[in-house]
């Protein structure tokens, strides 16, 4: 069967899926953003107390903060609300709590949509990754750049720092005026809103506050996009054979997450579904999963199991693997070996001349 047959008849499954509810849109909503702020005051107001205690409220909040970030990814895909506008206004002061721009992120996100697990078109909305071949036929600066990304500290670590304050705050520079605009506004926005909270509260409670809950939600975000596309026997190809119903399926997990995470990450844990159609909003993830043999068939993987990806750095095409860097390091001298002779045999010929 074709992937457009098999694709076609996945659709009609999960059609009734895709139409956003209003009544379940406002409830996430109710029970996501009133309760984020009521922790971040909570939190502010437990500085009086103790520190460790602010830092359990923005541990908390940081949760909630994820989730306002799936509806933002929902309204990023037209899905949240049946209206274009709802979903932009909704996306853009979403964006404003979680300093994500919306028109930016959109587009990116959109492009990793079509181009997910494609070898030849990597690079925009996506965890960077090197093919064995690859990272042993770079240069030494360049492997070193690569393992410092891929680097947990960095990547958990620095990452959410370098997200919010550089990759966020930034346009492309052939961005539309729309994107570019949507960006400036987030960010004046972002200005202001910080600005009002450090004159009421003063900077440094703000900061007690305000640092912890980005860093967490920053880590545990870059966590679930990275775990739902590296694991072990992730399907990844080049652009003729690439097929998008294996590249949803094969290529994303199903994250199966403990139902108090699996709330508080909005369903994201069915990431093959999204990927397979971006329009079934977070709320409806679980039942297309549980109403939809083929899918039940994504690989699965636990927060225990999940733990393992951590060691999974290059991509191995020969045997359609993640595998470490300990795994490829024999090959390196015999690659640097190469290198030297390729030099050689240019000299020579240089010489002959």
């Amino acid at each position: 069967m074709s992937s457009n047959s098999k694709l076609s008849q996945l659709k009609k499954s999960i059609a009734p899926f895709e139409k956003s509810d209003i009544k379940s849109s406002l409830k996430q909503i109710l029970n996501t953003v009133p309760p984020f702020f009521l922790l971040w005051f909570l939190a502010y107001q437990s500085l009086s107390i103790s520190i460790w205690l602010t830092f359990a409220f923005a541990v908390v909040a940081a949760g909630f903060v994820v989730r306002i970030f799936i509806i933002f990814h929902d309204c990023c895909h037209g899905s949240f609300f049946k209206s274009k506008k709802l979903n932009n206004i909704v996306g853009t002061i979403t964006g404003v709590i979680t300093m994500f721009p919306y028109e930016k992120w959109k587009r990116e996100h959109s492009i990793h949509h079509a181009t997910s697990s494609n070898l030849a078109k990597r690079g925009t909305g996506d965890v960077w990754i090197m093919t064995v071949d690859e990272y042993v036929s770079a240069s030494f600066k360049e492997r070193l750049a690569y393992r410092l990304y891929r680097n947990p500290i960095v990547m958990f670590g620095l990452g959410p720092l370098y997200l919010f304050l550089i990759t966020n705050r930034f346009n492309r520079k052939d961005a539309r005026k729309k994107e570019r605009l949507n960006t400036h506004l987030i960010n004046v926005s972002v200005v202001a809103v910080y600005s009002v909270l450090i004159w009421l509260i003063g900077w440094q409670a703000f900061l007690l506050v305000q640092t912890p809950i980005l860093f967490v939600s920053g880590s545990l975000g870059i966590w679930l996009f990275y775990v739902q596309h590296q694991f072990e026997d992730s399907y990844f190809e080049n652009e003729e054979e690439w097929d998008y119903v294996k590249a949803a399926i094969d290529g994303s997990s199903y994250y199966k997450l403990p139902k108090v995470l699996q709330w508080v990450t909005g369903n994201i844990g069915y990431h093959h579904v999204h990927h397979l159609s971006p329009r079934v909003p977070n709320y409806n993830l679980e039942k297309v999963h549980e109403t939809t043999p083929p899918l039940q068939q994504a690989t699965t993987i636990t927060v225990g199991s999940s733990l393992q990806s951590i060691r999974f750095r290059l991509y191995d095409q020969k045997s359609k693997t993640f595998v470490s860097f300990k795994q490829v390091a024999h090959l390196l001298p015999k690659a640097k070996s190469n290198v030297e002779l390729k030099k050689r045999q240019t000299n020579l010929q240089t010489n002959n001349k």
